[in-house]
C-alpha cells in the first residue's frame, strides 16, 4: 500500500454536487415491502419485514406486530419456541436451524442452566446484546435497557476470525446478506447492533429503549434499579444478576478503575459518503499501517498532503471509514470540499477522541449483599477495558468478555460458592488484555462460553478465593475500596534491606582473587579500571578486557549490553560526586549477572546476560553492525561531561541519563536531526562527520534508499486556536461508548469537517488505480495449512464473492496465483481465489495490531520514565547536598535511589524487548516489499529485460537474502534469551 493509494481514496470524495447521506435513514417503504413471490401469509410477510428492518425502532415495531399476529406473549426461550411453531416456511426454517444448533450446545443444558435466574443488562451496544443472547440461551430471564432509541454509529469494527464464525452461527447473513462476503472482515457498529438485536428478540430478550439506568435500589425483598423515567414498569423488576455494558462512562459502584497514560494521542474518526461507484470499489482498503515499522509510507503521505500521522486504517462499508492518530501539529484548519456522511444529528460524521489516558477496571465482577439478598455484578465492553480503536480489538475482546460473563452466571446459577465464582472470573480476566488471534485456540468452531475452549492452558484457579474477599461487599459500598491484590499495588519507593551494602558485597565477591584488585568503596577502588576488568572477566572470561577506561566501557556496552553512565575521564578520576553514577552503572552488572536462587556460586564459564540485558545486548550489536568503522567522534565541549546533555547542554541527572556513541543526553532530547522523531537503542543512525543522530529513514549513509528532499515540507504554522489542542470532555459520550469525546462547537466541527487531506498543491485527482492481479505474498503462502480449514467449511452462501462490495484484491498483490500453482496441491482454484486475499489481509492486520500495541506500550513506558526521573532528581539533589544530613538518612536515600534505578533497568529491558519486536516487524515489511519487487522482475520475460533490470533483480535478491539472514539472527537471539531465562 502506498501513500498515493490514500490520496486516490480521498480524492474520490471531491464529487459535486454535494448531497446529504445518513445510512440510518432508509428510503420510505423500501424495507417494509415484501418481494414478489413470497408467501401471502401475513405472519410470514411481517417476519420478512423484521429481517430487513434497518432501524432500531423499526425492528422493535416489526417484532411486536409479528408477536401480536401469532398471538404470542411472554419472553425467554418459550417465546422462541412459539415463533418456531408459527413460522415454518423455508426462509424461517433456515434461521431456526442455525439457532437450534447453537442452543443445542451442552453448555446451555437445553436452556435450563439458568432457568431460575433474573438478569438485567445495561446497554444495547454490541457487547451488551451479545451477553444478553448468551444469558437467554442459558434459560435466564433477560431484560435489557438502553437509553437511546436509535443505532446511529457508522464507525466500522474489525472482526477476528472467531467473531466472524460466531456471528455466522447466529445467522448474521440472514439479517445482513453482505456480511463478510469476499475479503470483508469488518462491519459497521450500526449493522452489528441490528443483527444482534434481532437475534436477542427472537430468543426472548426483553428490550426496552429510552430507559436509562441510574443506580441500584437497596433491596427489601430483591434488588431493583433506579431508572429514568421513574414511571417505567421495569422499576418493579427484581433481579439477581446485573451486567453493565454501558460504556466507559458508566461503571457501577464498587468497581475501581485503573488508568494507563501515554503520550498525547488524538484519534480522528471520519465517515465519508459511499456511493458504491466503480471508482470507489476499485480503491483498496487499508487494513492498517503504522509508522513504527513503515516510516517511508507516512513520510510520502506527509510530502503529498502535509498531514503527519502515526497510523491509519481505512474500511469500506456503508460509508468510507477512516480512523487515524494524528500528530498534534497536523490538527490545523485547512479548507477543502470533502463530503462527509452525516450522523444522527445531521452533522458531519467526524469526531476527535483523546486516547492519551486509557482506563480499565481492576476487577471484572463483584458480589453485593444487603438484607440477605445477593446480587452478582459483572462488566463487559468498554466499561471493563477501554479499547484503543486503531487496534481493532474492541469487539473481539468485548465478545470474549461477554462469553466469560455468561460462564460466570452459569457457575453462579449452579450454586457455586460466591468467592469461588469471583476467583475464577478474575483468573480469566487476567488473560483478556493479552488475547489475540495468535494466542487463542485456533479451532474457532469449538468456541463456547466455557473458557477452556477459547484460552489455551488457562488456569481457572490462578487466583484463590481468599484473595477476592474484598469483592464481596456487604451493605452499602460507601468508603469501600475493593481489590483482591490488597497491598500488592503499593508503590512506595522504600526498599527493604540495605541495597547499597548488598551491591558492595556482590562487587567484592565478584572481584575477589584478582591481583591488584580490592574493592572497599565506590570511588577510589575503581579509578584504575582493574576492578571493572575483573568484574567483566569473572562473568565473561572469553573476553579480553583492557584496562583502558574507554575501551572497557565499549566492551561492556557492545558485548554485555551495559550502557555507560559516566565518561571514561570521569571513571579515571572518580571524584566523590561521581559515586552515584558509578553505583548506577554497577547496578546494571548486578541486575544482569546476579546469582539465581538455584546457583550456589558464580560460574566460571561465559554467561549471557539474563532477560534484563539480553535484549539490550542484541540491540547494541545490531547498532554496531550498522557502522562500518566503530570510531568515537570527538564530542563538542558541552558533551565532555556526563552531567551535560549532548543536545541541549542542560544538566542531566542520573535517572534521566541515556547514552549513545559516547555521548550523554536526556531521553527526551534523543531525536532525529531531520524529522524530530524519537530515537531508541537499535533504531538510529549516527553520522560522525556532522555529529548528528538520525532515524533510519533519514540516515545519510543508508544504502539504496530513496532520499526525501533535504528540507521536508513545513507544516502550516496556524494559530493554536480552539481546534488545535482540544481539551474539553463530553458530559455524555453518546457516540463514543464512554470514550473521552472531545466536545467541539459548531464552528470547530465545521472547521474539522473541512480538514484538507490532499494538500493545497494537488490540483487534480490522480488517475484511477489499475485493477490488480493476485500474487502470493510471503505471509499468505504459509497460511495455507490444515489449521485454517475452518474457512473452507463455511456454508454455501458464504462462498459467494461480492466483487462489487469487497471482492477486489488488496493493493500490493499481483500476478502468480491467478493460475493454478503446485504449492497449492489439490486446493481448487476458486477456493484459493476466495481465501488468499483474506489471509493476506489477516497477515497485514496482525502486523498492524502488533505494531500499535507496541507503540502504545512504548508511550506508557516513556511516561513512567518521566515519573521515575522526577523522583530520582529529588533524591540525587538530597544526596549531593553538602548539608549535614544524618548518615542513616543518606543511606535510606541511597537505597531509594537504587530502587528507582532497578525499576529503570527493568523498563529499559522491556523497552528493548519491544524494540526487538519492532525490528522484526520492519524486517517482515521489508521482506514483503522486496518479494513483490523481485517477483515483478522474475515474471518479466527474459527477452524484455534490460541490462538495468538484470542488475536490479540481482540487487533485489541480495537485499532479500540479507533481510532473511537478519530475521534468522533475530530468531536465534530470541531463542538464546529464552534459554538463558529458563536457566536463570
Amino acid at each position: 500500500m502506498t501513500a498515493g493509494a490514500i490520496g486516490a481514496a480521498l480524492c474520490l470524495f471531491f464529487i459535486s454536487p454535494p448531497r446529504c447521506f445518513l445510512p440510518a435513514r432508509l428510503e420510505a417503504g423500501s424495507r417494509m415491502s415484501v418481494p414478489d413471490g413470497e408467501p401471502a401469509n401475513p405472519a410470514h410477510a411481517l417476519f420478512e419485514s423484521f429481517l430487513r428492518a434497518g432501524q432500531c425502532q423499526e425492528v422493535l415495531s416489526c417484532f411486536g406486530e409479528l408477536c401480536r399476529q401469532l398471538g404470542l406473549q411472554g419472553s425467554g426461550l418459550q417465546l422462541y419456541h412459539g415463533l418456531k411453531a408459527g413460522l415454518n416456511y423455508w426462509n424461517a426454517k433456515a434461521l431456526w436451524s442455525k439457532l437450534d444448533k447453537k442452543a443445542g450446545h451442552k453448555d446451555y443444558d437445553q436452556g435450563t442452566a439458568c432457568a431460575n435466574t433474573k438478569c438485567l443488562v445495561v446497554g444495547a451496544g454490541p457487547c451488551g446484546l451479545r451477553v444478553a443472547i448468551e444469558l437467554a440461551l442459558l434459560g435466564a430471564r433477560v431484560v435489557l435497557v438502553e437509553k437511546r432509541d436509535a443505532f446511529s454509529r457508522n464507525n466500522v469494527l474489525h472482526l477476528w476470525p472467531f467473531t466472524i464464525h460466531d456471528l455466522r452461527a447466529l445467522g448474521a447473513k440472514k439479517f445482513y446478506g453482505r456480511f463478510c462476503t469476499g475479503t470483508l472482515d469488518h462491519i459497521s457498529i450500526r449493522q452489528l447492533q441490528l443483527i444482534l438485536l434481532k437475534v436477542a428478540l427472537l430468543l426472548g430478550v426483553e428490550v426496552h429503549i429510552n430507559v436509562q439506568f441510574k443506580d441500584l435500589l437497596p433491596p427489601t425483598s430483591g434488588w431493583r434499579a433506579v431508572l429514568q423515567p421513574s414511571s417505567s414498569p421495569l422499576s418493579h423488576y427484581e433481579f439477581d444478576i446485573l451486567i453493565s455494558a454501558g460504556g466507559g462512562k458508566f461503571v457501577p459502584e464498587g468497581f475501581k478503575r485503573k488508568e494507563t497514560r501515554g503520550k498525547v494521542a488524538i484519534g480522528i474518526t471520519t465517515n465519508f459518503v459511499n456511493r458504491h461507484s466503480r471508482a470507489e470499489v476499485e480503491v483498496s482498503e487499508i487494513s492498517g499501517v503504522a509508522r513504527i515499522y513503515n516510516q517511508k509510507f507516512f513520510q510520502n503521505l506527509y510530502n503529498k498532503t502535509g498531514i503527519d500521522l502515526e497510523n491509519i486504517v481505512y474500511y469500506k462499508d456503508d460509508t468510507h471509514y477512516f480512523v487515524m492518530t494524528a500528530k498534534k501539529q497536523s490538527l490545523t484548519n485547512r479548507t477543502s470540499r470533502l463530503e462527509f456522511a452525516l450522523n444522527h444529528r445531521a452533522l458531519p460524521d467526524v469526531d476527535m477522541f483523546d486516547f492519551t489516558c486509557m482506563t480499565r477496571s481492576e476487577n471484572a465482577a463483584l458480589v453485593r449483599e444487603h438484607n440477605g439478598a445477593r446480587l452478582l455484578l459483572g462488566l463487559v465492553g468498554d466499561c471493563l477495558v477501554e479499547p484503543f480503536w486503531p487496534l481493532g480489538t474492541g469487539v473481539a475482546r468485548g465478545f470474549l468478555a461477554a462469553f466469560d460473563a455468561a460462564w460466570m452466571v452459569r457457575r453462579w446459577a449452579a450454586g457455586t460458592p460466591p468467592l469461588e465464582v469471583l476467583a475464577e472470573r478474575e483468573s480469566i480476566y487476567q488473560h483478556l488484555s493479552q488475547t489475540s488471534p495468535d494466542n487463542t485456540n485456533k479451532n474457532v468452531s469449538q468456541y463456547s462460553i466455557d473458557p477452556a475452549t477459547r484460552y489455551p492452558n488457562i488456569n481457572l484457579h490462578a487466583i484463590k478465593a481468599n484473595q477476592v474477599r474484598d469483592l464481596y461487599l456487604v451493605g452499602t459500598v460507601e468508603g469501600v475500596s475493593p481489590g483482591w491484590d490488597g497491598d500488592a499495588c503499593a508503590a512506595s519507593p522504600a526498599v527493604s534491606g540495605d541495597a547499597y551494602e548488598e551491591l558492595l558485597r556482590w562487587c567484592q565477591a565478584s572481584t575477589a582473587g584478582y591481583r591488584g584488585v580490592e574493592v572497599t568503596d565506590f570511588t577510589s577502588s575503581w579509578t584504575s579500571g582493574l576492578a571493572l576488568c575483573a568484574l567483566v572477566h569473572r562473568f565473561r572470561p572469553d573476553l579480553d578486557p583492557v584496562g583502558i577506561h574507554q575501551l572497557m566501557l565499549d566492551t561492556a556496552e557492545q558485548e554485555l549490553g551495559i550502557q555507560p553512565v559516566l565518561s571514561s575521564t570521569e571513571m579515571a578520576s572518580m571524584a566523590e560526586p561521581d559515586r552515584l553514577g558509578l553505583i548506577t552503572y554497577l547496578s546494571q552488572f548486578y541486575e544482569a549477572f546476579k546469582p539465581s536462587p538455584a546457583s550456589a556460586e558464580v560460574s566460571r564459564k561465559p554467561l549471557s546476560p539474563r532477560g534484563t540485558r539480553g535484549a539490550i545486548l542484541f540491540l547494541s550489536k545490531l547498532q554496531k553492525s550498522r557502522t562500518l568503522t566503530h570510531k568515537r567522534a570527538q564530542p563538542p565541549s558541552r558533551g565532555e561531561s556526563s552531567d551535560a546533555c549532548y543536545f541541549c547542554g542542560r544538566r542531566v541527572y542520573i535517572l534521566e541519563r541515556a547514552s549513545a556513541e559516547g555521548h550523554f543526553f536526556h531521553r527526551g532530547c534523543f531525536q532525529c536531526w531531520q524529522c524530530g522523531a524519537t530515537l531508541r537503542l537499535g533504531d538510529y543512525a549516527f553520522h560522525e562527520e556532522d555529529g548528528h543522530f538520525y532515524c533510519l529513514f533519514h540516515d545519510p549513509n543508508a544504502p539504496g534508499m530513496d532520499m526525501p528532499p533535504s528540507e521536508p515540507p513545513v507544516l502550516p504554522d496556524g494559530d493554536e486556536g480552539p481546534g488545535a489542542e482540544p481539551q474539553r470532555e463530553a458530559e455524555e459520550a453518546e457516540e463514543g461508548g464512554g470514550r473521552r469525546k472531545i466536545v467541539l462547537s459548531p464552528l470547530e466541527k465545521l472547521s474539522l469537517s473541512t480538514l484538507s487531506l490532499t494538500g493545497d498543491a494537488e490540483a487534480e485527482a490522480p488517475p484511477k488505480p489499475a485493477r490488480l492481479r493476485l500474487q502470493a505474498a510471503p505471509e499468505a503462502l504459509p497460511a495455507l495449512r490444515p489449521g485454517l480449514a475452518a474457512w473452507e467449511e463455511e456454508e454455501e452462501e458464504d462462498h459467494e464473492v461480492d466483487m462489487e462490495e469487497g471482492g477486489w484484491l488488496p493493493a500490493g498483490i499481483s500476478g502468480a496465483l491467478l493460475h493454478p500453482c503446485p504449492i497449492l496441491g489439490d486446493l481448487k482454484y476458486a477456493t484459493c481465489k476466495r481465501t488468499l486475499p483474506r489471509r493476506v489481509r489477516e497477515a497485514q492486520m496482525k502486523r498492524f495490531c502488533k505494531a500499535q500495541a507496541i507503540q502504545r506500550r512504548l508511550e506508557e513506558i516513556e511516561v513512567t520514565f518521566r515519573e521515575l526521573e522526577q523522583q530520582g532528581i529529588k533524591l540525587e539533589k538530597f544526596l549531593r547536598d553538602e548539608g549535614g544530613s544524618p548518615a542513616d538518612q543518606k543511606t535510606q536515600w541511597m537505597n531509594q535511589l537504587l530502587y528507582l534505578v532497578q525499576k529503570k533497568n527493568s523498563l529499559m529491558s522491556e523497552e528493548s524487548d519491544l524494540m526487538i519486536a519492532v525490528q522484526e516487524l520492519k524486517l517482515e515489511e521489508q521482506q514483503w516489499q522486496l518479494d513483490q519487487k523481485l517477483r515483478w522482475y522474475m515474471e518479466k520475460e527474459e527477452a524484455l529485460k534490460t541490462a538495468e533490470d538484470c542488475v536490479a533483480e540481482k540487487e533485489t535478491l541480495a537485499q532479500l537474502l540479507d533481510v532473511v539472514n537478519k530475521r534468522n539472527a533475530l530468531i536465534q537471539m530470541q531463542e538464546e534469551k529464552r534459554l538463558s531465562e529458563l536457566h536463570a
